[in-house]
């Protein structure tokens, strides 16, 4: 049974090969177009050094400790020219897609239903037997190319590839290129083309409790990292707090609550900024952290929102004194 190595280059660049049983992460990758850097083969120069993010894999004892040394061994590091994986996997590549002659994969496919969730938030659902192929990491994100046009957008997936179809929420921009598309001309069976995966913004190996911070239409990366959840489930807690502007931009709250019935450890809140609000919880998202919820620092942290709130999540943890094991987030803003 062979597995699949998810290779993620330092330009953000994710490309998926397949590893036979008993065969190296090099030699796979070589055999299907990607050049890791590589240069003796024997676990002796330490030129393929690369850091294994999950996943279960066997380094043997033929390497040296100039190359690996047992404290990097123990952090994760790995020689690929030496790691046979025993499960899926994903790897981090100290190096660009351009340096390991990468070509970012395309993908064509047609929409199958656009929905408005609200006045600010648009789902977006497209299919094609072409997107049977795609793989991505829960969180990551795709260029989707505005039909008609040359121009791209960038969207995090809100669900996972469904025999082949994915989803996205976007953000209803006034005069957007792609919210005009959606809003006014967009219908069942347009053609749409998708470049990616793309993005370090992803769900890890679950080590600790997790902390998911989601401000707006940050919250579609969420949904498909609680997709993967609760097919694979969880023993430690999670909790997802939803931040909006005003009442009517919460969306998807029956999806949150099907995934909080479907895994045993995972709670949610929502909470709406704006002073006029009816909602129950009111004010911003760093307002309602628990400090049980950062669990005096041993915690994992991810973070998707506008770049103030990402600024304002990192002035909080200082000013609590709490630096989380990890803190993942992505920014984003939206094109007009």
């Amino acid at each position: 049974m062979s597995h699949k190595i998810a290779l993620n280059f330092e330009d953000g660049v994710t490309r998926f090969i397949d590893a036979n049983p008993g065969e190296t992460v090099a030699d796979a990758a070589y055999r299907q177009g990607v050049n890791i850097p590589l240069d003796c083969r024997d676990g002796a120069c330490g030129a393929c050094k690369c850091f294994a993010e999950s996943g279960r894999y066997d380094m043997g004892d033929n390497f040296i400790e100039d190359a690996l040394s047992e404290d990097e061994l123990e952090q994760g590091y790995v020689l690929t020219c030496q790691m046979r994986a025993e499960s899926d996997c994903v790897v981090r590549v100290p190096a660009s897609s351009d340096v390991c002659k990468i070509q970012q994969a395309s993908y064509n496919a047609s929409v199958r239903e656009v929905k408005s969730l609200s006045d600010s938030t648009i789902s977006l659902t497209i299919e094609g037997d072409g997107l049977k192929a795609l793989s991505f990491l829960p969180g990551q994100y795709v260029n989707l190319q505005v039909p008609g046009t040359e121009q791209h957008r960038a969207y995090s997936f809100s669900s996972l590839q469904n025999d082949g179809a994915v989803s996205f929420l976007i953000r209803n921009v006034p005069g957007g290129l792609m919210s005009s598309f959606l809003t006014g001309q967009a219908k069942p069976g347009d053609a749409m083309t998708l470049n990616g995966p793309l993005g370090s913004f992803y769900l890890r190996d679950i080590k600790r409790p997790l902390l998911m911070l989601a401000g707006g239409t940050g919250l579609a990366p969420f949904l498909a990292m609680l997709e993967k959840i609760a097919a694979e489930g969880s023993e430690y807690p999670i909790h997802l707090i939803y931040g909006v502007t005003n009442d009517s931009d919460l969306v998807e709250m029956d999806k949150l609550e099907a995934f909080a019935a479907q895994i045993p450890n995972f709670t949610f809140a929502a909470c709406v900024a704006s002073p006029e609000s009816s909602y129950p919880l009111k004010g911003y998202v760093t307002q309602h952290i628990e400090p049980g919820q950062l669990n005096d620092g041993d915690v994992d942290i991810y973070l998707c929102g506008p770049p103030p709130m990402v600024e304002a999540v990192s002035q909080d943890l200082r000013q609590r004194g709490v630096e989380p094991v990890s803190f993942h987030y992505e920014k984003f803003a939206a094109s007009a």
